[in-house]
């Protein structure tokens, strides 16, 4: 069976090394990786994608696919993820058999992906809507309370060290004509975060329904379970692989 892994916003195809080396760990031998870089982002870190449509992003990600002879895909995404795999899928249905969404945001046709995530705080009733755009709290601290809450103070500087080295396009977020009313025919799966504070766990459960996702497995992690619960994220993304 082949894995691609998609990455989220800020990051690279990078973010996916410890999950990876833990399936392979936990099914030696068994199945292929991939992971995918956004142009701008990875091992393309430094590409002008000033022109880079959305369109252009998907089809880059497809031919990387091709390239690498991936089929009978298991499409694994996080985050920001949730706003290219459905494009991917609509593409090219055949070459995939199930995908994963980690913690991934699914806007609204008419609103895009930063808007989606920042509109899930705007009551300021949630940890993240107390510290958005306080000027007394640092963006690196706020960083820190989105991305690394169940991280040791370790393990968060050396993630907060490397995020936002990687840029998507901007067209990625100015994007807004969203569709999902043809993911039926893919199986598809949502592992929602439960310690997650950028997306909670109730809007998860939403953009799950919105992804049709007919599986809901869960882990006690926040937003970056790759980094923090490889190995039980590996579990979940073989058992639901296997599905």
């Amino acid at each position: 069976m082949d894995f691609v892994f998609h990455h989220g916003g800020g990051q690279g195809g990078w973010v996916w090394r410890e999950t990876i080396a833990a399936m392979a760990l936990q099914a030696p031998g068994a199945h292929r990786y991939l992971a995918l870089d956004v142009p701008g982002c990875g091992t393309k870190r430094g590409a002008d994608t000033a022109e880079t449509g959305f369109d252009e992003i998907v089809t880059e990600l497809l031919d990387d696919i091709a390239a690498a002879g991936m089929r009978e895909i298991v499409l694994v995404g996080h985050s920001q993820a949730g706003t290219v795999i459905p494009r991917m899928a609509a593409l090219r249905p055949e070459l995939f058999r199930r995908l994963i969404y980690v913690s991934c945001v699914a806007p609204e046709p008419g609103v895009d992906a930063q808007a989606a995530a920042a509109n899930l705080h705007e009551a300021g009733d949630t940890v993240l809507g107390r510290i958005f755009g306080n000027p007394e709290v640092p963006l690196r601290e706020q960083f820190r309370m989105m991305f690394c809450n169940d991280m040791s103070a370790e393990a968060g500087e050396a993630f907060l060290d490397k995020l936002f080295q990687d840029h998507w396009p901007p067209s990625a977020y100015a994007e807004t004509a969203w569709r999902y009313d043809h993911l039926g025919v893919i199986p598809a799966s949502y592992v929602i975060c439960l310690a997650d504070t950028i997306l909670p766990p109730d809007s998860q459960a939403r953009f799950a329904a919105r992804l049709q996702a007919e599986r809901t497995p869960r882990i006690d992690a926040g937003h970056q379970p790759m980094n923090t619960r490889p190995h039980g994220l590996a579990e979940i993304l073989l058992a639901e692989a296997a599905a």
